[in-house]
């Protein structure tokens, strides 16, 4: 599986970028997606996951209610919509697949994750 990440930028506090992370190779159902940002200086942090199959998404405390995960099967593509952007939310944004293969698994570090993408750049200026 190859991720390519795109559409970081620089924006002003409170305005709205929207990620995109084409996959391609061997996808399926069987996988689940995820995002992951690194600030300077700081640990990669998990962001916010999805199943390729649909279902719930799950994101870390700080984005809920301003960033939304969604996939579109058809173009294998997923996305991270992000909204109301924060000088905080600074960082390189990676997206990521895990395959899954139990029935019980964890999905938000970074060593759950077999692909990752290249990561884009998300800069907000306050």
């Amino acid at each position: 599986v190859q991720l390519q990440a795109s559409g970081g930028g620089l924006v002003q506090a409170g305005g709205s970028l929207t990620l995109s992370c084409a996959a391609s190779g061997r996808t399926s159902s069987g996988y689940i997606m995820g995002w992951f940002r690194q600030a300077p200086g700081k640990e990669r942090e998990f962001v916010a996951a999805i199943k390729w199959s649909g279902g719930n998404s799950y994101y870390t405390d700080s984005v809920k209610g301003r960033f939304t995960i969604s996939r579109d099967n058809a173009k294998n593509t997923f996305y991270l919509q992000m909204n109301s952007l924060k000088p905080e939310d600074t960082a390189v944004y990676y997206c990521a697949a895990k395959r899954i293969s139990q029935i019980f698994y964890t999905f938000q570090t970074p060593s759950d994750y077999d692909y990752w993408g290249q990561g884009t750049q998300v800069t907000v200026s306050s």
